[in-house]
């Protein structure tokens, strides 16, 4: 009989041999696998669980027999009779190795915990968050060895832990020994590591064994709105998200008018730096409170933006991102204390980290999308656009990444549009128009009905339409006959509609008329199609700068990112044309990709090496300074494209050869679509 076993760990098959008697947990450490444990060992906290496996092992040439781990001891059936155990687990720090044995790890006990985002990309994240619980067995004093307290604990992290190098406030050292003595020199740590710090740093203590919660925050704090995942960070699970309206948006709907209010008013930067720090503590507050959880559980926080909310949030004036050559005051990532940004609401220790911005007007925002998305890995040549007031574009492969930024507007969120209101219970976000009668039917927020369906809530239920709405709603016009290539309305008789309604030189659609109901009168005008037009122009040129610049015409998929892009559909967005022609089942949806990457880099501490890395590569095109925007910019007006071809979208959809003037003329005279 050996004095060694052969110890095989599943899901990563990693072996070794070990004495006999060596407890499983130790030979997982000494063999690199990933199997957790908070209490160091010690029988407390049960996250060293695994599965051991008898029989005949062929994949592993090894046969296991019973009795190749230790009897059941005390610490295991106590913890089964208190706290239960699944039938068949072992508790890895207790059961020692007796003989060849198989054991497999089970997902929830694995330290870097897989997570499926399900919002986004159907990826994994890995969990391995800066911050965690360790629980720790300090030795007592000892008049004939002289070492403070906190010297102990030090020395204890580092032999029961590899911890080496730590650091605590005042106010934590105050803390430490009534701790030390009332856990009878037993204490739980929150520590936390950062991957720019030096050393380890100490967030908050408690007496003996602690079992309470480590929050984390991922923030996608955007012109238009501020979205929050509050987020568990042992499991990384998503316990709440939530949203509010950035406040900022009084002193001006776009980055642009912001910074002139910046540049206009003295003390402006201080207002809006004032406002969002305020909006953001009441998102914490509230989405603690839907979570039923103390706020003051959050100990990390990361954040994604554009560059101005990115500087208005550190509170740095950005009135230099308002004219050439848009120098950022650092372009880096940022690890900050909480309170240095005023985050009263959450733990006073806590810790925030910012994304590093791309460059210009291309912010930590779009590197979380390339976190989430990675164009970097991606074998074939994807546009990924971001969709929002102040669009975001990455475009390449594996070889090559490019990025910018267009200014789109607010229009796409349903601002400056006659009826337009932010995607609310009531506003209508699909249409579909009849192309032989031009009548319409819709879809509103909080109903899964049609309108033509006569359970359908009418009257005041419908409010007004949504950016989804307004984009479907001109791209059927478009495919109906009721706007030309141009993006003009027709008459009634050109169109073969009363529903398109004259106002004063122009014409309108009337999409709904709730009035007899005590409802709005719902058109769309054509100053609507206009803001709809230049918005769209500016996405489609920024993409077709960043082609010119990569050297191609067409692209092989197209990624929509952004809490709106999530609810665009393919179709609609290629007929309006928002974006280049590709095969519609090449055009796919990420969700809020920027959030996602905010979660990642919460939950997964290397990911932040990995993005500061990345934005390294990715090659910044300036769209305010290109000559060749212009030009491209007055072709994409054209509804889908005054030159460009798109031969996929041709395939399946159908666009009426007509052009109205201001004349009045209409049919199948005037302006006709070019094909490239």
């Amino acid at each position: 009989m050996t004095d060694d076993a052969l110890v095989i760990f599943t899901p990563s098959g990693k072996r070794g041999r070990f004495a006999l008697g060596t407890p499983v947990l130790t030979a997982a450490r000494q063999l690199g696998v990933d199997l957790d444990s908070v209490c160091g060992g010690r029988g407390i906290c049960s996250k060293c669980q695994i599965t051991p496996g008898y029989g005949e092992f062929a994949k592993h040439g090894v046969t296991v027999e019973d009795g190749a781990l230790s009897d059941w001891n005390e610490v295991e059936a106590r913890y089964k009779r208190i706290r239960g155990l699944t039938e068949g687990r072992r508790l890895g720090c207790q059961a020692q190795i007796q003989g060849d044995v198989v054991i497999d790890v089970p997902p929830e006990s694995q330290v870097h915990k897989q997570v499926i985002r399900k919002s986004a990309t159907m990826r994994d994240i890995v969990m391995d968050p800066a911050t965690r619980l360790l629980y720790v067995e300090v030795d007592e004093p000892d008049m004939h060895e002289p070492t403070g307290d906190f010297e102990r604990l030090a020395r204890a992290l580092k032999e029961q832990w590899q911890v080496e190098g730590i650091a605590a406030e005042l106010s934590l050292m105050r803390r430490l020994q009534p701790a030390l003595r009332k856990g009878q020199w037993k204490i739980t740590v929150a520590l936390h590591k950062g991957n720019h710090d030096a050393r380890y740093r100490i967030l908050d203590m408690w007496p003996g064994y602690h079992e309470g919660k480590l929050l984390g925050l991922a923030i996608d704090l955007g012109s238009t709105t501020i979205a929050a995942h509050l987020c568990d960070l042992q499991d990384g699970t998503v316990l709440a998200s939530a949203g509010v309206m950035n406040p900022q948006i009084r002193f001006g709907e776009d980055l642009m008018s912001r910074v002139s209010y910046a540049m206009m008013n003295p003390g402006g930067d201080k207002e809006m730096t004032s406002a969002v720090r305020t909006a953001i503590n009441g998102l914490i507050q509230s989405i603690s409170t839907e979570a039923r959880v103390d706020p003051k559980q959050v100990y990390e926080l990361v954040f994604v933006c554009n560059p101005v909310m990115h500087h208005l949030l550190l509170g740095i004036d950005p009135v230099e991102l308002g004219q050439a050559p848009f120098a950022l005051a650092t372009s880096g990532s940022l690890s900050l204390d909480a309170r240095d940004l005023d985050l009263a609401a959450v733990n006073h220790a806590a810790r925030v980290y910012i994304l590093p911005c791309i460059a210009g007007h291309v912010g930590a925002d779009c590197a979380a999308v390339a976190l989430s998305e990675e164009p970097n890995k991606s074998k074939d040549m994807v546009l990924i656009v971001d969709v929002g007031t102040n669009a975001e574009l990455l475009l390449g492969n594996e070889s090559r990444v490019l990025a910018c930024s267009s200014p789109t507007g607010p229009a796409f969120e349903g601002a400056q549009i006659s009826s337009g209101q932010r995607a609310a219970p009531g506003a209508i976000e699909r249409v579909e128009i009849n192309p032989v009668t031009k009548d319409p039917r819709f879809k509103i927020i909080g109903s899964d009905l049609w309108s033509t369906d006569p359970l359908f809530p009418a009257g005041t239920a419908i409010t007004g339409i949504c950016g989804s709405g307004i984009i479907e709603a001109v791209a059927e016009m478009r495919m109906a006959g009721i706007v030309d290539q141009q993006g003009l309305i027709g008459s009634p008789d050109q169109t073969g509609t009363a529903r398109t309604v004259p106002e004063g030189r122009t014409h309108s659609y009337l999409l709904h008329d709730g009035t007899a109901l005590g409802g709005p009168r719902i058109m769309v005008t054509q100053g609507d199609i206009r803001a709809i037009q230049l918005a769209k122009a500016a996405l489609y040129a920024g993409a077709r700068l960043l082609m010119d610049e990569m050297g191609v015409d067409t692209v092989d998929r197209v990624t929509l990112a952004g809490a709106f892009g999530a609810h665009i559909s393919p179709k609609h967005a290629m007929v309006l044309g928002m974006i280049p022609d590709a095969p519609l089942d090449k055009v796919t949806s990420a969700g809020n990709a920027a959030g996602t990457g905010a979660r990642i880099a919460l939950c997964n501490v290397g990911s932040r090496n990995q993005i500061e890395e990345t934005v390294q590569q990715i090659h910044k095109v300036e769209t305010a300074i290109e000559p060749r925007f212009q030009e491209h910019f007055v072709n994409a007006t054209a509804i889908p494209h005054a030159t460009d071809a798109f031969p996929h979208l041709i395939g399946v959809a159908t666009l009426p050869q007509v052009s109205f003037n201001t004349a009045g003329s209409g049919g199948e005279g005037g302006r006709r679509r070019k094909r490239g």
